[in-house]
């Protein structure tokens, strides 16, 4: 949720502080499209590799977090922009929630502090390795944010050559780019069994790209970060269903499961062919976006239906955090 989180979103960070400076619609693009990418994809590409187990935590405060401040920051753009207030306000809910994630980490029970320990061993790092790490990580921020520049750039003159609106390229060629150490972290962690770093650091990412990218891009930038009206009115609804339709999958049995995952990588791959459909679809105003909006809510609520019948099925109840559901699988006996 923090130090994988945070790190795996600093590619775009730094495209959108960079789009942001240029006084583009790729920094809103951008984050909406990587946050609508880790839900839907990354997360059902995770757990079609091997099911998911998700922390009570997560379930608790983090997820309903993240719906309340997607909900928040659509309400900051609807005046078409997010303003250096605004974006000072975002920073701050970025700094307070990364306080309160570490505090509530340093009170996590001896248990799992001691399994940590035989994972990862007590070994500490010296001053040379504190020394060559500065270096490494002071060496990949001037890359970052080199490779920032160029990607900028190179979206922009892709956007022109095929006349589609930056938002677009930002929604998606950039969004999928930015989003690779995301797609890495995740599937690998799958892969060797860190089933609750996968989840964590999709939530944690999301989090993160809200208040602090948004929050860091709309500071610096003279004017804030300028939202267009077409994210305002379909874009920013979907990232909203996309972070409400992950809790009854997380609820259910606190495991997100294959056949769950493959809904959500169906959701993507449906968001992905109305983007294809082209911007003149994507207008507001126009006969299909009233369309559009209704689709998005009653796929969410089926969709929010299939989740609870699956948890129903799971544990016999339709209450989300039931005692007896709370089985996390380091729990559980040898």
């Amino acid at each position: 949720l923090t130090v994988v989180a945070y790190g795996t979103s600093a590619p775009e960070l730094a495209v959108s502080v960079r789009s942001a400076l240029e006084g583009g619609d790729i920094a809103a693009g951008n984050v909406l499209g990587s946050n609508i990418f880790n839900l839907l994809f990354i997360l059902g590409a995770a757990a079609l590799v091997r099911p998911l187990s998700v922390a009570r935590r997560l379930v608790r405060v983090d997820a309903p977090l993240l719906v309340a401040v997607s909900a928040a920051v659509w309400i900051l753009s609807a005046d078409g922009a997010v303003s250096r207030m605004e974006g000072i306000a975002l920073v701050a809910g970025a700094v307070a929630y990364t306080a309160f994630a570490v505090r509530s980490g340093r009170r996590e029970a001896r248990a799992i502090h001691e399994e940590y320990r035989r994972q990862f061993g007590n070994s500490s790092v010296g001053l040379r390795g504190v020394s060559l790490n500065a270096l490494l990580t002071a060496g990949g921020l001037v890359l970052l944010v080199v490779g920032a520049g160029w990607m900028v750039d190179g979206a922009v003159e892709i956007a022109r050559f095929l006349g589609v609106g930056e938002l677009v390229i930002g929604l998606t060629i950039v969004a999928v780019g930015t989003s690779a150490p995301e797609v890495a972290t995740s599937i690998l962690a799958a892969i060797r069994g860190e089933r609750d770093i996968a989840v964590g650091n999709v939530v944690g990412s999301n989090l993160f790209n809200l208040l602090g990218v948004l929050g860091v891009a709309s500071v610096v930038a003279p004017s804030g970060v300028r939202v267009a009206p077409a994210a305002v009115a379909y874009d920013f609804p979907v990232t909203l269903a996309a972070s409400v339709l992950c809790l009854p999958f997380l609820i259910s049995g606190f495991v997100l499961s294959r056949a769950e995952g493959g809904l959500l990588l169906g959701c993507y791959a449906a968001y992905a062919c109305w983007l294809a459909l082209g911007a003149q679809f994507r207008e507001p105003g126009a006969p299909h976006g009233t369309v559009f909006l209704i689709v998005v809510a009653v796929a969410t609520g089926i969709l929010l239906l299939v989740g609870l019948w699956m948890q129903r099925r799971r544990d016999g109840s339709l209450h989300p955090l039931r005692e007896d559901a709370l089985h996390q699988p380091e729990e559980r006996g040898p």
